[in-house]
């Protein structure tokens, strides 16, 4: 502990620094520890037959059974998913990103009572469970044979991400000074020119922000796109690792192998763009 001296201040000496450094990097230690087990365990069942019913945090040093993982590969299609995946999450991202930033502009720079209706209105729609209108919406896309289809889960899940999307960039524009739009105009620009050319490039923080939250939401998905795309030419990741479970069908060793080939792509992406995430997730807090 510190010592008090008689002006009231304490004064904490090198010890005091060094617990804390060390307390810290404890606490970091046991966060690490808990985000890397949930890898170590779907690795050590990945490699372990079916009938191996030992423990999985005991690692298997023998007959180790790729076969998982050529199973999950050709037998699961696990890499059919990944590809419809990923054309979902980036054509959502993009979708979710564009409107928001368009819808968010006017929303920010005129505060009329329909403007604040509208803002109030989307925000309600934040507060509301996707899976509440699970039936309307599913019947909606049956009449528009919009159900297993790339274009029909697209537009649901930029439905249901754009209300927070709108919300962030509204927030982040809002503090934007009105003094750009204004030099903007004087220029000759028009609302449109003001905004693709001086307030969208602005936007580049939230942008990052947005993108990081839509792609995770989407590529994680499980509630929406198990009943949206039932046909396995088309279903996502987050189905197809499900699938594996069945009354039929209980392959521990596949499904692990299965939702470590899911996960790869998010990491992968996560190690090499990890500095623009970090960056628009505090850039985006900030504001």
């Amino acid at each position: 502990m510190g010592k008090k001296q008689s002006s009231g201040q304490v004064v904490y000496s090198r010890k005091d620094f060094q617990r804390g450094r060390w307390a810290i990097y404890l606490f970091l230690g046991i966060v690490m520890l808990c985000q890397l087990l949930p890898f170590y365990l779907a690795i050590t069942t990945s490699l372990k037959p079916a009938d191996d019913m030992s423990s999985a945090l005991i690692p298997r040093t023998s007959d180790l059974a790729w076969d998982n993982w050529v199973s999950a590969v050709t037998e699961g299609g696990i890499l059919t998913s990944v590809v419809n995946s990923i054309i979902v999450t980036v054509c959502t991202t993009i979708l979710v990103c564009v409107l928001g930033a368009a819808a968010a502009y006017p929303l920010a720079r005129r505060t009329t009572r329909l403007n604040k209706f509208v803002s109030a209105f989307i925000l309600s729609m934040m507060m509301i469970p996707p899976l509440s209108i699970l039936v309307p919406l599913y019947s909606f896309l049956v009449k528009l044979n919009g159900a297993n289809t790339y274009w029909g889960v697209v537009l649901v899940l930029t439905a249901t991400n754009l209300p927070l999307s709108v919300f962030l960039y509204t927030a982040f524009i809002r503090a934007i000074p009105r003094a750009i739009d204004e030099a903007g105009t004087i220029d000759g620009a028009n609302k449109f020119q003001v905004f693709i050319r001086l307030i969208l490039p602005m936007l580049k923080p939230v942008t990052a922000t947005v993108v990081i939250m839509t792609g995770s939401t989407v590529w994680n998905d499980y509630s929406l796109s198990s009943y949206i795309l039932t046909d396995p030419e088309v279903q996502t990741i987050a189905p197809r690792v499900a699938s594996f479970f069945s009354a039929n069908t209980n392959n521990l060793g596949i499904a692990a192998a299965a939702a470590l080939i899911a996960a790869a792509p998010m990491v992968i992406a996560y190690l090499f763009l990890q500095r623009y995430f970090i960056a628009g997730m505090i850039a985006g807090s900030v504001k």
